[in-house]
């Protein structure tokens, strides 16, 4: 199993489905909690291929999706200042805040630019002295390596114009807020590969052992998904509460340290508001005092912006888990991509876009894409 291709074989997948088939006696409702599996699950039919007593439910695991109504507004509010330049990867550009979103400050004169690494926005600071750059650090564990590498660059710089506005979120309390919630349905819990292959998947041990509920490390390709399914079912079957890793070729329970070692030398845990989840403790991170002179949000004073969700959008029941993208009323009309009440439309990995993309769009009836 060394090239990708493979992990895309049809009849790997149908054998691996075949398997799961056999030693499933009863229903099962599991999570992935990456948005980058659910799109492949959605993209490929895996949802609609498996037997029906598997349930896939989506969890908070897109970083734009889960990233707050009032930060959106922070961003567009520093964006609109004379004098900015405000960098971001570019899913984040048509996320709505409360009045509009980047791409509407953009079209009004703010100087708004799309960055393929925060290292860009640092040599932007260099490039231009005389205007302030701000990058906006969003991701979970798996992007807080590069973006705290850019703070840690600007200051070897001694770059007084540089700074970052912060949403990073942690995984493992988001799984535990899943679990303690009354209203929690999960039994089985597919984890995101490539956090994991940062951080590891040592937090996640206490977790399986105090819900009493399997996990799964695994990637993102059809036979990835299929084989973490197949390990998670086996393991609900015999009543096991372990965390298994079907993602090896990638990930140690360990994890890498020196990426660990560069995280907790700029960032330190907060609790940190998801949106339409609401505060998870110990969820986040921010900037260590030591750094502070780097945070976005204290340098333009603008910690005091609040936000209010649209009633019509139901995005944190579906980051839960408690319901499907097409249940909401608002799914397809009036929420839709190019009109998006909630940034589950928006992103490459929301649930609602991945809903909207394959399903309502283009029909599938289950099958394994080879692009």
């Amino acid at each position: 199993m060394k090239y990708l291709s493979e992990y895309r074989d049809a009849e790997l997948v149908h054998s691996t489905i075949a398997k799961i088939a056999e030693r499933i006696t009863q229903p099962w409702t599991m999570m992935e909690i990456c948005g980058g599996q659910t799109h492949s699950i959605i993209k490929n039919g895996l949802d609609q291929l498996l037997p029906e007593e598997v349930e896939l439910v989506h969890g908070p695991g897109c970083p734009v999706c889960v990233t707050p109504l009032e930060l959106i507004d922070k961003a567009l509010e520093i964006a609109s200042l004379p004098g900015v330049i405000f960098t971001s990867y570019g899913d984040m550009l048509r996320v709505p805040g409360s009045r509009g979103d980047l791409f509407s400050i953009r079209a009004s004169g703010g100087d708004v630019r799309v960055v393929y690494s925060p290292l860009d926005a640092v040599r932007l600071a260099q490039e231009n002295p005389d205007r302030e750059v701000v990058f906006f650090a969003i991701g979970f564990e798996t992007t807080a390596p590069a973006n705290v590498m850019s703070v840690i660059q600007a200051e070897r710089l001694k770059l007084d114009n540089f700074s970052i506005l912060v949403s990073h979120v942690r995984v493992p309390p988001a799984i535990e807020a899943i679990l303690s919630s009354p209203s929690n349905r999960v039994q089985g819990f597919l984890a995101a590969g490539h956090v994991c292959a940062v951080m590891g998947y040592w937090e996640y041990l206490p977790l399986a052992e105090k819900y009493h509920i399997p996990i799964t490390v695994t990637g993102f390709e059809p036979l990835d998904i299929t084989r973490g399914i197949l390990a998670t079912v086996e393991s609900l079957e015999a009543g096991t509460n372990v965390v298994k890793n079907a993602y090896i070729r990638t990930v140690t329970e360990k994890g890498n340290r020196s990426a660990q070692a560069v995280i907790n030398r700029v960032f330190e845990n907060c609790d940190r508001k998801w949106r339409g989840i609401g505060i998870i403790p110990g969820s986040g991170w921010r900037l260590k005092p030591a750094y502070a002179h780097f945070d976005a949000e204290k340098r333009f004073h603008v910690e005091a912006i609040q936000a209010d969700e649209s009633p019509l959008c139901i995005s944190g029941q579906v980051l839960q888990g408690l319901k499907k993208p097409d249940q909401c009323q608002a799914f397809g009309a009036p929420c839709t991509p190019e009109n998006p009440l909630g940034a589950t439309m928006v992103s490459d990995e929301g649930a609602c876009a991945a809903y909207y993309r394959y399903r309502t769009q283009t029909p599938h009836a289950g099958g394994i894409d080879h692009d």
